[in-house]
Order: C-alpha cells, then structure tokens, then sequence
C-alpha cells in the first residue's frame, strides 16, 4: 500500500499499538529535508494519477518544499498528459494552490513544470506583456497578476482568487502600443469572454461563475468612483459579494503603483452608509404604474430605474414626489410610453 502512494512525506504510517511512526521510503528524510519526492518511480507513480502532477507542486508551494530532481524531471515530461484528468479534479486542485497560500509560488512551478501550458494556457499568455510604467512600474502583466496572488490572504474565497488570477486575463490579445503609451482597449469585456470560457472549461458551478465573471467585469470601476452620481455608487457598493470586490481592488493596488486612496474613499463611504439609504423600499412598483395608466411593457424597468435614481440620489423623497417625476418625464400622452 506505502508503496503505491504518491509522495514520500505522505508515506508514514503510524502503528495503533505501539504509537510508533513507521517509515518504509524515507518520508522522515524528506519531510527534515523539505522536499517533495515521489515513491519509487516518479514516472509510473504519476502514470496511476496524473493529478499527482498538480499535487506535487502544491505542495511544494504550499510548505515551502522543493521537488526533487527526478520528480519534477517527471513532472515535466508527463505534464501534456494532465488533461486526461477531469477538469473538476484539475479545477479543485488549482482551486486549493490558489487559496492555501503561496499562490505565487505555486504557479511559477506551474509555469516553470509545464503545466500551466496545458490547464490555463491564458495565463501563461501574459508573460511578456507589457504595460505602461506609469501605472504598472511593476512589469509585465504576468509578474502584476503573481504579484497580486502573492497578496491573496489565505484562506480566500475561491471566487475572489479565481477572480484575482483572471482579472487581467484580457490584456494580451487587446495589448496595442498607441502613440501616447501602451493600451489594452476593451480588456475587461475581452476578459470577461475569455474567464467565461475558462469558468466553462473547469466546469465551475453557475453560482460560481457569474462572481468571477463580476469580479473580472467591475474591477476597472474603482477608477472612477469619486466621480459617480451617487446613485451609480450605490448600485455598485451593493452588487453581490461586494466585499470581494473591495479587497480584489485594494491586491490590484499592491500589485502595480501601491495607491489605496480609492480603496479607503469606497470603504468608508459604504461603511457610512446605512442599508436603507443604499438599498431604499422602492417608492413605486409596477402596480402603481399600472393604476396610473401606463401599459406594462419593456418601458416598466426604464421607469423605476429613473425613480430609483431619484431616490438614490435624494432628489425624491415619497410616493407622491415620484409619481409626479414619471407623468412629467414620461407623459402618458407620448406615443412611445403606452399603447393607445
């Protein structure tokens, strides 16, 4: 049984009788030694499952371990092999390199095995991708993206770290050198495609994908959040999970030029805010329009967006005051607000 295990450190046994450890492949050594090394033939070890290939390097990553020579020799042979694993195996094993710790180092000796060509080919298209210094002074848009695991505090969401690992994953095919500085034109759109697909491939459940999706949607917004009405503001602070939005942003400004001031402003103003200001009772509902004569159709969610509006941004206060605001903005005698 000891012999058919992957790795020597998970080759101990421990005798119920006598307490004592026994050690029949040198696991003790390796374990002193910090090193990560395949029971008896790397090769064949790794041919029984070769998920044991992603295993080996989150180990290593996760403790701080080194791969033995002959395994990671292994490793790197086989690695073209690994998508003969199911992608919910490859998915939970990237999953837990990713929100254990040491996500960084994790997927450079994915990078440097070969593996991450065969699981996540879009990351391992960043390398060399540059960016403009102003803003990134720290390189390309793979070092910014290890940079930012390497800030992921573990344990973390496996949403925020998928959403970290894939929030610039559409830099490369939109990267342009224009006459002012090197740009990335629709990269969050691009991005979101591009994660969408990935999110398909390691088959992440719908609930899980629509938060990466999110994260990689929303994450240029932060830019622009001294300047949004309020009623915009409020919209984005009480998206879903928005915490994970806040602390993907706050990695994002560690990982490139170190600014948080946009993080800090966000954070406090939401904190600020009481849930019923960001999150009113609706003034009107559907029904109301409805008695007031207006013909239910497509127009019915642009209405109550406009009266939200208003009342995210304080300008209406009840019922009464809204209802004005809509017969004013959208007569019923316009042809294009009800049908005759």
């Amino acid at each position: 049984d000891v012999q058919r295990r992957d790795f020597t450190i998970n080759g101990l046994l421990l005798d119920p009788i006598t307490d004592q450890v026994l050690d029949f492949v040198g696991g003790r050594e390796d374990l002193g030694a910090n090193i990560i090394r395949a029971i008896g033939d790397p090769e064949q070890r790794f041919a029984e499952d070769k998920l044991r290939m992603l295993r080996a390097v989150r180990f290593a990553a996760r403790f701080n371990y080194t791969i033995e020579p002959a395994t990671f020799a292994a490793v790197r042979k086989l690695a073209s092999q690994i998508l003969q694993v199911s992608r919910e195996r490859i998915r939970d094993e990237l999953t837990k390199v990713l929100t254990e710790g040491h996500a960084r180092g994790g997927f450079l000796l994915l990078d440097e095995s070969g593996l991450l060509h065969e699981v996540l080919p879009e990351i391992e298209a960043m390398k060399g991708v540059a960016q403009p210094p102003q803003f990134h002074p720290e390189g390309d848009v793979f070092v910014h993206t290890l940079l930012l695991l390497q800030h992921l505090p573990p344990p973390c969401s496996p949403t925020l770290a998928w959403g970290a690992l894939l929030h610039d994953v559409g830099k490369p095919p939109t990267f342009r050198i224009a006459p002012d500085r090197i740009r990335f034109d629709d990269h969050v759109d691009v991005g979101v495609r591009m994660a969408e697909e990935v999110c398909r491939r390691l088959r992440f459940s719908n609930e899980d994908t629509k938060q990466i999706l999110a994260l990689v949607d929303n994450h240029m917004r932060f830019a622009d959040v001294q300047r949004m009405k309020e009623s915009t503001f409020k919209r984005f602070v009480r998206l879903p999970h928005f915490d994970e939005h806040l602390e993907l942003h706050r990695l994002d400004c560690l990982a490139s030029h170190g600014d948080l001031s946009l993080y800090e402003f966000t954070r406090h103003k939401r904190a600020a805010m009481p849930q019923s200001v960001m999150r009113p009772i609706p003034l009107l509902t559907g029904e109301d329009l409805i008695s007031a004569g207006y013909k239910p159709g497509p127009q019915f969610k642009q209405i109550l967006a406009a009266v939200e509006d208003g009342q995210l941004e304080g300008r209406l206060q009840n019922q009464q005051e809204a209802m004005n605001m809509v017969l004013r903005e959208f007569p019923l005698s316009a042809p294009t607000q009800a049908q005759r």
